[in-house]
């Protein structure tokens, strides 16, 4: 795994022509967020925002993930989603 394969994969995503389920894009964002950033180091958000807040808890929910390991798992999902991708 190599930092080229991850910034292909970041590129490949927004190339998708099929439907991504919410879930999957919250999945996909938590893992880039986990292999760019590390834990997450910001503050909850209001409960009554709930796509900041959705997406807040997702990333946590990686916390103690490698770097290299977020990495390694966003590419497979995205590998993963091209494969289904019916556009």
């Amino acid at each position: 795994m190599c930092q080229v394969e991850f910034e292909l994969a970041c590129a490949a995503i927004k190339q998708l022509k099929g439907p991504v389920s919410d879930q999957e894009k919250l999945l996909v964002y938590s893992f880039y967020k986990q292999a760019t950033q590390g834990d997450c180091n910001i503050p909850a958000p209001p409960a009554t925002d709930v796509k900041a807040k959705a997406k807040w808890d997702a990333w946590n929910d990686k916390k103690g993930i490698s770097k290299m390991d977020a990495m390694r798992i966003y590419v497979a999902k995205v590998e993963e989603l091209k494969k289904n991708d019916t556009g």
